[in-house]
């Protein structure tokens, strides 16, 4: 069977044949958003754009379904990653992250949360290894319930509403062609940062994406 981006197709197949039990992914990249048809072109959802469009790159679909979330499991250079969408609001994020570290038994260190930043032009990307959650519901969340900050984290920049404008009404919004476009970019730019942090140290990857 041959191969797309480092990814055995065939690995995958075995996947979801039964042999589950003991997987022991290399990283869980989980990309945060609201579920349902009315969110999901909004700004808040850039984490869930980026897991469907890595998923479509890779030929796979998130069939495995949990009360709490989406996922599926693929190899991407020799080495077992989960993908995973939330069940939950953006909010509640941190029931569906706690599930994942259970289930598969690694640490938060393997971790790789995607999400949208207000605090960031749109279409700008940035990635950090741990710290505080910078404002942001979600990642507010996860740290509650995980009771650690020590995860990397992808942020795409959204934009910042204007000072007259609700912020929860922006980032519900849906950005323009011009912004969908530069996100769609940053996208793109993540998904290659993913694929590198299998291979390089989170610090390498900061200094070459960052």
């Amino acid at each position: 069977m041959g191969s797309i981006w480092g990814i055995r197709l065939e690995y995958i197949k075995n996947l979801f044949r039964g042999h589950e039990v003991n997987l022991k992914p290399e990283l869980i990249v989980v990309g945060m958003g609201n579920p349902g048809p009315d969110y999901a072109a909004s700004r808040h959802n850039v984490g869930f754009w980026l897991i469907d469009s890595l998923a479509e790159k890779v030929g796979v679909r998130l069939s495995r379904t949990h009360k709490t979330t989406y996922s599926t499991h693929v190899e991407i250079h020799e080495k077992l990653v989960v993908l995973a969408r939330p069940r939950t609001y953006v909010n509640r994020t941190g029931e569906a992250i706690s599930y994942l570290l259970n289930r598969y038994g690694v640490h938060p260190t393997q971790l790789v949360i995607v999400y949208d930043d207000i605090h960031l032009p749109v279409g700008k990307l940035r990635i950090r290894a741990k710290g505080s959650a910078g404002g942001h519901n979600g990642i507010r969340s996860v740290i509650s319930a995980i009771d650690s900050n020590q995860f990397p984290r992808i942020r795409i920049g959204v934009g910042s509403p204007e000072p007259e404008d609700d912020q929860i009404e922006y980032v519900l919004g849906v950005p323009d062609d011009e912004d969908r476009a530069a996100i769609e970019h940053s996208i793109s730019v993540g998904i290659q940062a993913i694929s590198t942090l299998l291979c390089k140290s989170v610090d390498t990857v900061m200094s070459e994406y960052n």
